[in-house]
């Protein structure tokens, strides 16, 4: 939903929150495998961080300003109901670091990411370097162009940035490209995307032509060693550099920007960003160093790294609004908001009470009754499932769950507290099958849909 007193900004009911909490942590999982470390960063920063990565001169429009307390103070000092800063002897206000300086709120995880790069000294050895982030991003846009979760002011992004040697590039352009077709291959989008490389723009953008050329020459020549069909966007890439950006089309045919790989090697020469390599010359080329005079190779120097922008999904909020879409409530079990429901035929209470106790099993957490109880640490499987215990007939019960499009109905009745189990219905009402089974092999049965995210 969204509320007037923030337009542009979703607000994630329970069921909405799932899908979402899904999806981050989907991906968080694919992170180990392909190398990178998640960092959380302010949302905040002054006005000069802009200034140095290029966002005041060229981006300025599409952020929020945050007004410092000094700002504050002098625009209600004189008339308002603030005290003030106290004076010093010389007549000056006296301020706390920072309080008078300007903020912007972030638009783009990536200077934060630099800054971390640049808090310690690197070698070539610790190349590449992968950092992740979720943290939410605002971006000023107009009102006349916001659209559902489409279009929004505050989104999140799996935002991730790799600094890496110049010989790296192709490699890790390879890596980003294999994790994004497992990535959508995961949510069932089959063949559904298409590629498109986004060039420099006729204006308002850093760097050399001769830098941007040899930018969108690296782009392209990954995509066609990857043997991915691609469109040109010509003047669309970002202010710092080209990028490959994943585009979904919706149901009304309109194409949505999803994931994207941006090469940059305008924002770590901005921030001063430098490894230490042998042959930095050479280094700097992208020349192996094997291939060096081994005579170079013996002296070390300073060397900028290539900063690769990444997301997989893009904005999370757009990609949502197409999987509902795609889906139209048909949700596959691992993403499904509503997963498990558990209908009783009567209300009587040995089968309310084994209907309670399925539903415990299944979200792992402990019998409240036990003489354990306490105890033992409870393992959450973090599963949805919810129990109808109500005394309306099973007819109504079983439309109304497959109205809701649960993933799983579940019924529960005299026979199955003696014996122990649970039946499974069919999703579908034309399809009448029927299943018994204990809680432990139906929590099996569901951890094994969501390991292989069906």
């Amino acid at each position: 939903m969204t509320s007037v007193y923030s337009p542009g900004s979703p607000i994630f009911l329970p069921n909405g929150a799932r899908i979402f909490n899904r999806l981050v942590d989907f991906l968080r999982r694919q992170y180990v495998s392909y190398g990178f470390e998640e960092v959380i960063t302010p949302n905040i920063y002054k006005k000069s961080l802009w200034e140095v990565s290029g966002h005041l001169q060229n981006y300025a429009d599409d952020m929020y300003t945050v007004t410092s307390r000094a700002r504050q103070l002098e625009a209600t000092s004189c008339c308002g109901d603030r005290e003030p800063p106290t004076a010093t002897n010389d007549g000056s206000s006296r301020l706390a670091e920072g309080e008078d300086d300007d903020y912007g709120l972030k638009p783009m995880n990536c200077p934060g990411h630099c800054l971390i790069f640049a808090s310690k000294a690197r070698s070539y050895r610790d190349l590449p370097i992968r950092y992740a982030d979720f943290s939410p991003l605002h971006r000023n846009e107009v009102s006349g162009a916001l659209s559902g979760l489409t279009r929004v002011r505050r989104f999140h992004q799996d935002d991730g940035h790799v600094f890496c040697r110049p010989v790296q590039i192709q490699p890790e352009v390879f890596r980003t490209l294999a994790f994004m077709k497992s990535v959508y291959g995961a949510l069932g989008l089959g063949d559904g995307y298409a590629f498109a490389l986004s060039t420099r723009p006729a204006d308002h953008y850093i760097g050399t032509d001769a830098e941007w050329a040899r930018a969108e020459a690296q782009l392209r020549g990954a995509l066609e060693q990857a043997g991915l069909a691609y469109t040109v966007k010509a003047g669309d890439g970002a202010f710092y550099g080209p990028k490959i950006d994943v585009m979904l089309r919706d149901s009304h045919g309109k194409t949505h920007q999803a994931g994207t790989i941006q090469l940059d090697f305008q924002l770590p020469q901005r921030f001063g960003l430098e490894y230490s390599a042998p042959a930095p010359a050479l280094e700097a080329r992208g020349v192996p160093l094997a291939d060096a005079d081994p005579a170079l190779r013996e002296t070390y120097g300073p060397v900028t790294p290539v900063l690769i922008h990444r997301a997989i999904l893009g904005s999370v909020e757009r990609l949502m609004a197409l999987l509902i879409e795609e889906y139209n409530g048909r949700w596959p079990f691992w993403l499904n908001p509503r997963q498990a429901a558990i209908l009783t035929l009567n209300d009587t209470d040995p089968v309310v009470d084994w209907a309670a106790q399925v539903q415990r099993t299944l979200l792992g957490v402990e019998d409240e009754g036990g003489a354990d109880a306490g105890l033992s640490q409870p393992h959450p499987t973090g599963f949805t499932v919810d129990v109808d215990v109500s005394t309306r007939p099973l007819g109504e019960k079983l439309a109304e769950a497959r109205a809701k499009a649960y993933g799983m109905i579940l019924v529960v009745g005299k026979q199955n507290v003696e014996q122990g189990t649970v039946t499974l219905n069919s999703r579908d009402a034309a399809t009448r099958s029927r299943e018994d089974l204990t809680p432990t092999d139906l929590l099996r049965r569901m951890k094994q849909l969501v390991d292989k995210y069906q």
